[in-house]
């Protein structure tokens, strides 16, 4: 996680469930085998990398875990919905004239 959206999840109360996340608070750091995020969580403290609270570990097929201070949590990605260009209702039509 950045820094700045850190310091916010560091302090926001904790609410269990699945927490929702946006992408472009995240950066990728790097990968790491593990059989589980608990075991993921041991392995990156015993190499001077250690996850924080409010980092983020992704499983092979795609599933989400976010480090809170309670342990692991499921989590998702919230992206925002596409802009969609809306077509003005007021917009002349062609007109066909024939000069003679």
């Amino acid at each position: 996680m950045k820094d700045s959206p850190r310091q916010q999840f560091r302090w926001a109360p904790h609410l269990s469930g699945c927490a929702s996340l946006k992408p472009k608070e995240y950066e990728p750091r790097g990968e790491v085998e593990a059989r589980h995020e608990y075991d993921a969580w041991h392995l990156l403290r015993d190499s001077g990398d250690p996850l924080a609270v409010g980092d983020l570990l992704e499983t092979g097929d795609g599933q989400l875990r976010i480090c809170k201070y309670v342990g692991f949590e499921p989590a998702q990605w919230v992206l925002p919905e596409p802009k969609h260009q809306a077509e003005p209702d007021n917009v002349p039509q062609p007109v066909e004239s024939t000069v003679s």
